[in-house]
């Protein structure tokens, strides 16, 4: 009996000694866990839904078929998300959406959007099509792939690509940051090629800001839960706009987004503990 005691009371003294490292132990787990479910649903769902997928035809309705499973990828991970004026994408015309992009995890906001509009392509970097089946089920939602190494090609298709959508009244989703923002205090400048098409095709630009992905420090594997605001600001309207407009639209566009960012972001932030694990950099 002694030495069932004995044994207790060190395993008490060394989770007492040890705790934190024991903690860090597990939220590490719990980082790299996380990660791996997303990409396991994501596989799993693209997978289940290839037969329906092919049935269907290269649609971009098929993606409210592969967010059917993926919707409950935020529940299980602990995260709510909420998008705010989500009306303003139900308007049937075309429109270039851009939205700031943080991390893999906006595969989650893709997924969010679908399930509130379902005509929207997405372009994506040309490397996403080889992570099979999900890459293979973005392209059947008439997902555009970029080459990002040939700027010149990628815009030219982007620009042959979206003349077609638009007259579907289907709208383009473009990350203008044009990679993933590691700096998760501002934006990167953002590129051309989103609103020089918005500007060509004299459709409105539909700016999307997301708020901080706050419960994430990738620097120490933190991947706790969260919530997510994901605000559709007011149309921005390119008629009567020439490419020489084009500098001043993106100043103006990305100012009013990287302000929205800051008051999501704070909005999101303001109650946690002044201990919390905060990161700056992704």
């Amino acid at each position: 009996m002694w030495d069932k005691l004995v044994y207790v009371l060190v395993i008490i003294i060394v989770t007492f000694l040890f705790k934190h490292k024991l903690y860090n132990t597990l939220k590490c787990a719990q980082y790299y866990i996380k990660f791996c479910f997303i990409f396991f649903v994501l596989a799993f769902n693209s997978f289940i839904h290839i037969p329906l997928l092919i049935w269907n035809g290269k649609n971009v309705k098929n993606g409210r078929i592969i967010v059917g499973t993926a919707k409950f990828i935020g529940r299980l991970l602990g995260i709510t998300w909420h998008i705010r004026n989500a009306e303003i994408l139900s308007e049937n015309s075309g429109a270039v959406i851009i939205s700031n992009h943080q991390s893999v995890l906006d595969i989650m906001h893709v997924c969010q959007l679908w399930l509130v509009h379902d005509k929207v392509v997405v372009v994506v970097k040309k490397e996403l099509f080889y992570f099979w089946p999900f890459g293979f089920a973005i392209y059947m939602t008439d997902g555009i792939f970029l080459d990002r190494r040939n700027p010149t090609v990628a815009t030219q298709l982007l620009l042959n690509k979206s003349k077609n959508l638009f007259q579907n009244k289907i709208k383009l989703l473009i990350f203008p940051e044009g990679t993933r923002n590691s700096d998760l205090t501002k934006f990167l400048p953002f590129k051309k090629g989103a609103f020089n098409i918005a500007v060509q095709a004299q459709v409105p630009i539909i700016p999307i800001v997301v708020s901080r992905y706050y419960f994430l420090n990738h620097t120490r594997r933190i991947f706790s839960n969260g919530h997510v605001i994901a605000k559709c600001l007011e149309p921005v309207s390119t008629e009567g706009l020439t490419m020489d407009d084009i500098p001043d639209l993106i100043n103006r566009v990305q100012g009013t987004m990287e302000k929205v960012y800051q008051e999501l972001s704070h909005e999101v932030t303001k109650d946690l503990l002044s201990d919390y694990p905060l990161a700056t950099k992704d």
